[in-house]
């Protein structure tokens, strides 16, 4: 990876790091910390059912521990990211990374639900700061070293260590709940983020000194727009209450996300440095067209790590550990497609891949049933990890040359938000197909809702002309 790099960077201009300007030691850590995001985003999803047990809590009341999880993700993603482009991306990444510490701890000792759910919230907002304060690093070391492309093996080293590491969550909580128990899915982060914290210490470059006359509180809530950070807050809190309820409509919720909804536009469309910038959205419609694939894209991904573990657990009867080690190869074959394409920095045709793997994973799913044959199984997950693999990369080099260099980090973070509105919508559909149980039936009726979704992801490919080659 870093040779290849090495090569890119042999004509940049002199006085910069043009010898080695994404060596090991500086990516390493930026892997590390992206990856803690999705790793405990589907981790949790083998552990739901031993610690209802060991709570003697319904399977039900432990959704929140996803649901919490989520709702902190999406919101703190974006803040990050703003955060992370104002006081340095280097400060910003071990925030993060104390914070999932301390969540990891309180988690790993903890004895009723409610301490579960802050610890999973911190987690969550941890976690939040890897993957936009990498992004914001790596373009801004880009640029210091005369790179005119995308570094495409350090975005695909960065993908494969975030988004397409999310089915390693799944065999990885069923070894460790299995083996160790249920408090392991939050103790993992104890040696993780210690190791993380060290290496970016020392690898990392420390952040440059602020620059210009001295600012207030007053003048860095302006820089940073926290009027709109609340607001956003407020507003995606309320979205994600409604469409987690679903098909139950709490009214309540919908109706505060309207009422912020009207007055969240109204100021950011008028202050000089917004947070969530709805005019540059507007004028970049190829960026908001990678969030929305994005989001499909995810909607399937999560409803088969999701679904399918409850499926294969209760309708199958398989142990936590069995059902976990069935998705590892789409984890594994994801990370196997990513890296030769990050490489060439390619979109369209990975992009048209992954809505075709996406649709015929979809009807597979269809052909399963409690007696179907495990080859049958894995050659699903198969399936949707070619489609994980190739929309994970281009959709990630598509960011990353769609976005103002000035707003990658908070470009960055609402990509990933985007990606959980699709997991929280992924848990609504696995919700509502399996209201009565974990039945063949429910599993076929999310699969006509994917079928749908895979169709809408490739329709709004091949008809986008703004998406080239390389975009």
């Amino acid at each position: 990876m870093t040779l290849r790099i090495r090569k890119q960077a042999a004509s940049v201009p002199a006085g910069t790091d043009a010898a080695a300007p994404f060596a090991w030691r500086f990516v390493t850590p930026l892997y590390v910390g992206s990856a803690l995001n999705p790793v405990n985003s589907s981790i949790i999803a083998t552990a739901l059912v031993p610690i209802s047990t060991a709570l003697h809590v319904s399977v039900g009341s432990t959704a929140v521990l996803v649901s919490s999880l989520y709702l902190a993700c999406a919101i703190a993603q974006p803040t990050a990211g703003k955060l992370a482009e104002e006081f340095g991306p280097r400060r910003v990444f071990l925030a993060g990374i104390t914070l999932v510490l301390l969540g990891g701890v309180l988690g790993g000792f903890a004895t009723d639900l409610a301490t579960l759910t802050v610890a999973r919230v911190l987690i969550g907002v941890g976690t939040s700061a890897g993957f936009p304060s990498a992004m914001v690093l790596i373009r801004r070391r880009a640029a210091a070293a005369g790179l005119a492309e995308p570094p495409g093996a350090v975005l695909g080293g960065i993908a494969i260590a975030g988004m397409a590491t999310t089915a390693v969550g799944p065999p990885l909580g069923g070894v460790l709940v299995g083996a160790l128990g249920w408090h392991w899915a939050f103790l993992i982060n104890v040696p993780v983020t210690a190791v993380a914290f060290v290496m970016t210490l020392c690898w990392v470059p420390a952040d440059p000194p602020a620059t210009g006359p001295r600012r207030g509180a007053r003048q860095i809530a302006a820089r940073i727009d926290l009027p709109g950070m609340v607001g956003f807050g407020g507003f995606m809190t309320a979205l994600m209450v409604f469409l987690m309820d679903l098909p139950d409509l709490d009214w309540i919720a919908l109706a505060v996300a309207v009422l912020l909804l009207g007055p969240l536009v109204w100021w950011e469309l008028r202050t000089p440095t917004p947070f969530f910038d709805i005019r540059g959205l507007g004028a970049n419609a190829a960026l908001t067209r990678t969030y929305l694939r994005t989001s499909l894209t995810l909607l399937g991904t999560y409803t088969v790590m999701y679904g399918l573990t409850q499926w294969l657990e209760a309708g199958r009867g398989l142990s936590t550990e069995e059902a976990g080690l069935l998705l590892l190869p789409m984890g594994a074959l994801s990370a196997l497609v990513s890296r030769p394409l990050s490489r060439r920095n390619l979109v369209r045709g990975p992009l048209v891949t992954a809505a075709v793997a996406m649709l015929a994973g979809s009807l597979g799913i269809l052909a399963l049933t409690a007696h179907s044959p495990v080859v049958l199984v894995v050659a699903v997950t198969l399936v949707f990890g070619l489609c994980v693999g190739t929309a994970t990369v281009s959709n990630q080099t598509a960011l990353y040359t769609q976005s103002p260099p000035e707003q990658i980090g908070t470009a960055s973070g609402l990509f990933r938000t985007f990606g959980y509105l699709g997991s929280i919508v992924s848990a609504t559909v696995t919700g509502l197909a399996f209201k009565h149980g974990a039945t063949d039936s429910g599993l076929h009726a999310a699969a006509v809702i994917l079928i749908a979704a895979g169709a809408a992801v490739l329709a709004m490919t091949l008809l986008d002309r703004g998406l080239t080659r390389k975009s």
